[in-house]
Parts: structure tokens; C-alpha cells; sequence
């Protein structure tokens, strides 16, 4: 695959996530359209959502259900569209919404490869390739960003790292969607800056490529460790999304 099949791969799945045309994230404009998850979106989109807002740093594509249209409208034309991903002009939006029993909710930054820079990373321990029968005795908290217990059937292939038998680090990829394969990953705290999250992570993107899908990694901006972990096992940063969901739905995440 080139970078720009990659690209165009991860903007067909950002139309079928929120009901739009790929080609509306190329616009200069911004697009508005109506709220609706596909049967082809990503499997952990789940409804109610106001409003969704990506941009794959052109412009904003919103989708959003109609009673919200007005005042999502009114804000992305109001302010610098990638100030619209951030504070304070998110209160803006935020206030406006609670009015209405809504709230911001999920804000990430998404990271695609870039085919250039992507190889497999040295590691000094040793490296093995698993599949969904490894997984069954690995839902526990130390492993909960490489493996997801609510969506096990989805966790198709990983690489473990081991030291002298013992699993120490593990990047697992979760099949999200048709095309694109999301990787996660976990090292044990006293394994950590050696690089083997790095080397996890590009031997399970090198895999997940070979086999005919697209990898991708998410972190918050803000969780810097994430960050530098995609940039040096090859990513870059690709597009952003910001939702808003239901008031009590966000309370509840936040007890």
C-alpha cells in the first residue's frame, strides 16, 4: 500500500462512520450532514450522538442529528476550524449544548502509518506473533489497552513480547471495521522505556499491512507517552474527532 491508498482507506471508513463522501474531507468548505452510523461504520460507534465532527485537517465534516444542526453550524463557521477540537472555544459549543441535554464527550487524535518510516523495530526480547486462542487468559487490567473484554470476537491478532517466558509487553489489534485494524498496547511498568511498546507496535502494523488492512493507533493529544510511541513506530498523525452524546451517558463516565 502507498500513503495515499492508506489516506483514502481511512476517509471511505470516516464516510461510512458518520454518513458522508469521502471527498467531503477534502473540501475547503465545511460540510454539514445528516447523523446516521452505517452498517460499515466502526463496531464501537454506538448510538445516541448529537453530533460528530472530523477533519482531516481541510476542513470540518459535521454530522449531526437535526435538532442540533443550528448551533454545530453556527460554531464551526464561528471559529478557526482546528480551534473547534479544543478550549476554550469548546465551551462555546458545550454550553450550548447542555441546554439541550448533551454534552461534549470523546475528543482523539487518530494516526495512520506512513509507509516511508514503518519497519519492524529491534527488540531485545524475544517477539511473538498470537492470535484470538492466545487472548483467552489476557483480559486483565495490565493488558486492557492492548485487548478489549467488551468486544473480544474483535481481537484478531497481536504480538507479545516475553522475557524468558514471561509476557511483558503485548500490541493488539482490534478488527474495528473491514478495511482498518485498530492497535492498542500495553507494557508492564517495569519494562517501560526501552523500547518495546515501539517495537510491538511497528512489528503488529508491518503484520496488519501484510495481511491486505489498513493499522491504526488513537490517543489523546494529551497523553504524551501515546504520542511519541506512534511517531516512533511510524505513524503519523492522520485526522481528529470531537462527539457529543447524551448529558447523563457522559455524567456516568465521569463517577
Amino acid at each position: 500500500m502507498t500513503n495515499q491508498n492508506i489516506l483514502q482507506t481511512a476517509m471511505e471508513q470516516s464516510a461510512l462512520d458518520i454518513n458522508c463522501k469521502a471527498s467531503d474531507f477534502l473540501e475547503s468548505r465545511h460540510v454539514i450532514v445528516q447523523s446516521n452510523i452505517s452498517p460499515g461504520a466502526r463496531k464501537y460507534y454506538k448510538e445516541p450522538i448529537a453530533c460528530n465532527l472530523v477533519s482531516y485537517g481541510n476542513n470540518i465534516v459535521a454530522s449531526v442529528r437535526g435538532e442540533y444542526r443550528e448551533i454545530v453550524e453556527e460554531y464551526i463557521n464561528k471559529f478557526e476550524f482546528y480551534h473547534c477540537f479544543e478550549t476554550p472555544n469548546m465551551h462555546w459549543l458545550n454550553e450550548r449544548l447542555m441546554q439541550m441535554g448533551q454534552k461534549v464527550c470523546f475528543m482523539a487524535e487518530y494516526y495512520l502509518p506512513d509507509v516511508e518510516k514503518l519497519y519492524s523495530l529491534p527488540c531485545r526480547y524475544e517477539l511473538k506473533i498470537m492470535g484470538q486462542p492466545d487472548f483467552t487468559d489476557l483480559y486483565k487490567q495490565e493488558w486492557s489497552n492492548a485487548l478489549c473484554e467488551d468486544r473480544k470476537e474483535l481481537d484478531i491478532l497481536g504480538v507479545g513480547a516475553y522475557d524468558a517466558g514471561k509476557l511483558i509487553g503485548l500490541a493488539g489489534c482490534s478488527a474495528d471495521c473491514d478495511t482498518m485494524w485498530q492497535i492498542g498496547v500495553d507494557v508492564l511498568p517495569a519494562y517501560r522505556r526501552e523500547g518495546i511498546a515501539a517495537a510491538l507496535t511497528s512489528r503488529l502494523a508491518v503484520e496488519i499491512l501484510e495481511r491486505g488492512k489498513v493499522p491504526f493507533y488513537c490517543s489523546a493529544w494529551s497523553n504524551i507517552r501515546s504520542v511519541r510511541n506512534a511517531v516512533k513506530s511510524g505513524f503519523i498523525p492522520a485526522w481528529v474527532e470531537m462527539t457529543a452524546k447524551l448529558e447523563g451517558i457522559v455524567d456516568g463516565m465521569n463517577k
